[in-house]
């Protein structure tokens, strides 16, 4: 259990690979579906034999739950276990330091929301490519944070720091679970980086399967 009693250390240094860290997020955060090895080496751009090699140890590590359905292996993530949870919540709190540098100053700014709201992240084109129009954030809050973060908002708005134009999808967490079967949103909850509170994110995920 070594890779866990040093859930303090540095990602990298944890007994897992770098693409079993990437299969272990994907499969986590697409909380609907199971994937066999041939769909994550599509998905994720690796090879089949190795995504297949990666994903058994995961299951022997209780990270993954594998299942046979017909005459293929399918794997999502283990949920229920106590430790799995823990460490997903250490994985994706490395996330913020995983934005890339054309974000850095947006990150800056996104920030000052960290008082006001339970859950930030940014999704969409901005994170994948630095040829994007506009910027996609994602923000969970009560409503009487609303004064709060619309200053917030304004502030980075009037700053001019950030070039391209910034918009916003808020919601409160029970619409969050409300939404939790719409297409988009799954898209949106399923892909994106977290830079503020990823064990609410976990906790969300986690509401949004049952």
């Amino acid at each position: 259990m070594m890779y866990f009693n040093s859930i303090h250390m540095d990602a990298k240094n944890i007994q897992f690979t770098g693409i079993e860290l990437l299969i272990t997020k994907f499969i986590f955060k697409h909380y609907k579906d199971k994937y066999n090895a041939r769909q994550l080496a599509r998905l994720l751009n690796i090879n089949h034999a190795h995504a297949n090699k990666l994903c058994n140890v995961l299951s022997e590590k209780n990270i993954l739950i594998k299942e046979q359905i017909g005459n293929s292996f399918y794997f999502l993530y283990n949920y229920e276990n106590r430790l799995s949870i823990k460490f997903i919540e250490y994985l994706l709190s490395l996330e913020e330091k995983e934005f890339p540098k054309w974000l850095v100053v947006l990150m800056h700014n996104l920030n000052k929301f960290n008082p006001f709201i339970q859950l930030g992240f940014v999704f969409g084109s901005s994170i994948k490519n630095k040829e994007f129009n506009d910027i996609d954030v994602f923000l969970m809050y009560d409503s009487g944070k609303s004064k709060y973060v619309k200053n917030v908002k304004e502030s980075i708005r009037k700053s001019d720091l950030v070039e391209k134009p910034i918009r916003y999808v808020e919601l409160a967490e029970k619409d969050v679970l409300l939404n939790k079967n719409n297409k988009i949103f799954y898209d949106i909850l399923s892909n994106n980086l977290i830079f503020y509170n990823p064990e609410k994110y976990v906790e969300v995920i986690r509401k949004c399967r049952k």
